[in-house]
């Protein structure tokens, strides 16, 4: 029996597509010299693992000049970057509190603008519990962020189901014993959520 359910906040509640954000805003051309000479997601990482958002960036733009106003936009357009919301998704997680099912984020995401977040995405503060990476200096896929999950919240790992969009994160959650669902559209992660009992097909719409 599922006692919490774990969200994934990044393409589960909020989009994260940087490329398609770059191209829009720059064009195809510049988007891929950008994505093609510099690693924006091992950038992330860091900054997820608990080094600081603004200052990681600027640093970042002053040791990669050629790509420094790039850079500069994940500091400065963050918010309109992460602006798309998936509103069912927040529905859903919204339907659990009303069934009584606890509802946790478990997020890669840097602490300084996981708080611009939460300004503008009222909803990301709604979380029974919420494990942010950049808060907690550790990130997913690696095990010891899980581990500290099942520490804080006293539930058995078979009773946790962690919905995420990457097959890395969701691995490392399987094996410790979680249930999983990949999250690649909110249809199914509705279904999943119904067919688990935890919502009826009316609550899950």
């Amino acid at each position: 029996m599922i006692e919490a359910v774990v969200f994934d906040i990044g393409n589960v509640l909020i989009e994260w597509q940087p490329e398609r954000y770059y191209a829009q805003r720059l064009g195809r051309e510049r988007q891929e010299a950008f994505f093609a000479g510099y690693d924006l997601h091992g950038l992330m990482n860091e900054i997820d693992a608990g080094a600081p958002f603004s200052e990681s960036i600027e640093a970042a733009a002053r040791t990669h000049p050629d790509f420094a106003d790039e850079l500069l936009m994940l500091r400065d357009e963050w918010l309109p970057m992460t602006a798309q919301v998936m509103h069912r998704s927040v529905r859903l997680m919204r339907a659990l509190k009303v069934a009584g099912v606890p509802v946790f984020a478990l997020s890669n995401f840097g602490a300084e603008n996981f708080k611009w977040s939460v300004e503008a995405h009222p909803f990301l503060a709604e979380f029974d519990r919420a494990y942010i990476s950049g808060d907690m200096k550790m990130r997913k896929p690696f095990e010891a962020i899980y581990a500290a999950v099942e520490a804080d919240c006293g539930i058995a790992p078979e009773r946790l189901l962690f919905g995420d969009d990457r097959d890395d994160n969701l691995a490392t959650a399987r094996a410790r014993g979680w249930q999983t669902h990949r999250v690649d559209s909110e249809d199914s992660w509705a279904q999943a959520l119904v067919s688990q009992g935890l919502l009826s097909e009316e609550a899950a719409r």
